[in-house]
């Protein structure tokens, strides 16, 4: 099936029939009608070429495009923020397997991470809205079982990009309380040790903040992206250059760097290395978010996919240039394996003294939020595209946008409210962290697999002509993004430590069970006769 170029002076008739209906997003029937996206010529007016296409989807265009592809490519870097996200997930990498499992575990992680960013991006490049993988598993599943489909894979996309930005939050929060905590009283204490409720409040008022930012300052977010990625590197060669230079404790030979493997897991070496993995995991979840942003993008078609390979690799090039340096001035690992945050006791430890050390950290800490508003701005497009679609409870007002912001603020303060009160479990359980964290590594790593696993099981026969085309090397991609998936998912169900006592359990496989029960149990009770999925109709050719 070959997909027409439109010239670019042609206007696109109407393509809805089939009993669509454009206010509520719903269809008359479930037969199979999928239609392929009639291409826009890119070199006419980019926004009206990408709302036509958006109409050809089936949908009504209702937010603004105001980002190009460098900015695209800057807020898929900031959704990752490779400097913060490696150094509050440093313990498992240190605690599975030492520097080995901190350089090449990143580097393999990297390279695998790729083929999950093009499979998508291929896809992407084809279905470019903001519903991003569940409405791609809904267009390509066979009519048969495309609504179940797309339902499963939209709850584990919503609840990966909610639980994930929680996540970025609380560890934001635990990671200023570690920087915090390197100074120390007059008998070698530490000056300041938070209680629970404190540490929440901490989380709760950065997430407040990441909303308000989010919700006040959208038109000027590409902007602060911009910003965000000089900021980066700004601050990862302040902190290289420091601690090789001054080195107080000395440097190691970089045959110990790159070759030395030292497990503290309790598992076998192997395995150890397999949970040392985890930062690598955690660091790279964010991959696909960027595909709820197709619909404030200029030319998604092509833009999203570029920039979603394009930053893996400036993503791997960061970590190097931040995990490098750190394991050249490395000091005795156990000891740090007791720290809330190693990352701070590394920095002190090459710098000598307290001041220098804070100050140092005070570029990831500043990534951190900013990490944190890209992520908000992410989930917040992902939960109003599946209320969109009815498949949320109470869809009618989580589905607005609002007319002076510009933005869903309903679902974006749906999603807050929800990532305030998982915050709680914080209350009962400090091994909270990792259950947000796993959760949303588990369910967006799930919610990536759908759309790649049904495109590349049916023939791949969807992406055949798709603007961002792998080529021969998709089949390859696929098979190499399905196979990580298979081994993310399980990894992020262990524990870390050896054995398991209350305080180390992984927490993470009983909130992704609670959160699958609750969209099982809504799916019974209603989206089964209701959920029509995303809208359709007959194809444009």
């Amino acid at each position: 099936m070959v997909i027409p170029k439109r010239p670019k002076d042609e206007v696109v008739d109407q393509p809805y029939t089939s009993g669509f209906d454009s206010s509520n997003g719903h269809k008359s029937s479930d037969k199979d009608q999928r239609r392929a996206p009639s291409y826009a010529d890119e070199s006419g007016t980019d926004t009206n070429s990408a709302d036509h296409m958006l109409e050809s989807l089936g949908y009504k265009p209702e937010l603004a495009r105001n980002r190009s592809t460098l900015q695209v490519a800057f807020m898929s870097f900031v959704l990752a923020s490779i400097p913060y996200g490696l150094a509050t997930t440093l313990y498992y990498p240190l605690n599975g397997g030492g520097p080995v499992n901190a350089i090449w575990g990143w580097l393999a992680i990297s390279c695998i991470i790729v083929c999950v960013a093009a499979s998508l991006g291929e896809i992407t490049s084809v279905y470019p809205t903001a519903g991003g993988v569940y409405y791609q598993s809904f267009m390509l599943a066979p009519s048969s079982y495309r609504r179940v489909a797309s339902w499963i894979c939209g709850w584990l996309y919503t609840v990966g990009t909610i639980t994930i930005t929680l996540a970025v939050n609380f560890g934001t929060a635990l990671f200023l309380v570690g920087c915090i905590g390197i100074f120390e009283n007059s008998d070698g204490e530490p000056a300041y040790e938070p209680t629970a409720w404190q540490i929440y409040l901490i989380f709760l008022a950065l997430t407040i903040v990441c909303n308000l930012v989010s919700a006040l300052g959208n038109r000027w977010l590409p902007i602060l992206d911009t910003i965000a990625i000089f900021w980066t590197f700004a601050g990862l060669i302040a902190i290289s250059v420091t601690i090789l230079a001054v080195a107080k404790n000395g440097r190691r030979d970089a045959s110990w760097v790159f070759t030395h493997f030292e497990s503290h897991s309790g598992w076998t070496d192997g395995w150890s290395f397999m949970v040392g993995l985890l930062h690598a995991g955690y660091a790279t979840s964010s991959t696909g978010m960027i595909t709820s942003m197709c619909e404030e993008v200029r030319k998604p078609s092509t833009q999203v996919p570029k920039a979603m390979v394009a930053t893996i690799f400036i993503n791997t090039f960061a970590g190097l240039l931040f995990l490098i340096p750190l394991m050249f001035v490395l000091p005795e690992i156990e000891p740090l394996l007791n720290a809330a945050q190693p990352v701070p006791l590394i920095i002190k430890s090459a710098v000598g003294d307290t001041g220098p050390a804070f100050a140092l950290c005070i570029p990831l800490i500043v990534l951190a939020i900013i990490c944190g508003i890209g992520c908000t701005t992410a989930a917040s497009r992902c939960t109003w595209a599946f209320a969109r679609d009815g498949a949320i409870p109470g869809s009618k007002w989580w589905k607005q946008v609002h007319p002076t912001l510009d933005l869903p603020l309903n679902a974006m303060m749906l999603s807050m409210v929800v990532q305030i009160l998982l915050g709680l479990i914080w209350f009962g359980s400090e091994a909270a962290f990792n259950a947000f964290s796993g959760v949303g590594v588990i369910s967006l790593t799930a919610s990536y697999a759908t759309p790649i696993a049904i495109s590349l099981f049916t023939g791949r026969k969807d992406v055949k002509n798709a603007p961002f085309n792998l080529g021969a090397f998709g089949v390859f991609a696929n098979v190499m993004a399905l196979a990580w998936s298979a081994l993310a998912m399980p990894l992020f169900c262990m524990p870390s430590n050896l054995p398991v006592t209350a305080s180390s359990i992984n927490y993470a496989p009983a909130v992704f069970v609670g959160a699958t029960a609750i969209s099982a149990f809504w799916y019974l009770a209603w989206g089964k006769k209701h959920y029509q999925g995303p809208p359709q109709h007959s194809a444009v050719f």
